[in-house]
């Protein structure tokens, strides 16, 4: 039960670290009028397997991976119009700086999220926390 990003020793206990001590940089983010193609094409760039979404005010209305936007775009519902929020799952899916790393930890595999955003008192995405699989 570790976390991805932890670049710490495996003797290293979560109880007292912050998630603003084990989180990754927040990495590409786009705005969630984007297509589904031009993110799939954003992630590839980027040699990443998540995107952060914003909204138009620049706050972050959550992520989306690689696999579920393969998803979408294989689906027979699927059109060039689909939007990235449209697709946004667990919106209200975030963690704070301040949360303890193994508090956001314990709420993720509660809520089976492998990642979320973790963002600051405004609603802006200062990086993502992710579980290892």
């Amino acid at each position: 039960m570790t976390l991805v990003q932890m670049h710490r020793p495996a003797s290293a206990n979560l109880t007292h670290r912050t998630v603003s001590e084990v989180m990754d940089a927040a990495g590409p983010q786009v705005c969630d009028d984007m297509s589904v193609e031009v993110a799939l094409s954003v992630m590839t760039a980027a040699r990443t397997g998540r995107l952060v979404v914003c909204d138009q005010d620049g706050q972050c209305a959550g992520l989306v991976t690689q696999t579920e936007l393969t998803a979408v775009r294989d689906s027979s519902a699927y059109t060039d119009r689909v939007r990235l929020r449209d697709i946004l799952r667990d919106h209200g899916s975030f963690t704070s700086p301040v949360t303890t790393a193994s508090e956001a930890e314990q709420a993720m595999r509660f809520l089976r999220l492998g990642a979320v955003p973790v963002v600051d008192e405004q609603g802006s995405a200062l990086g993502v926390l992710a579980l290892s699989r």
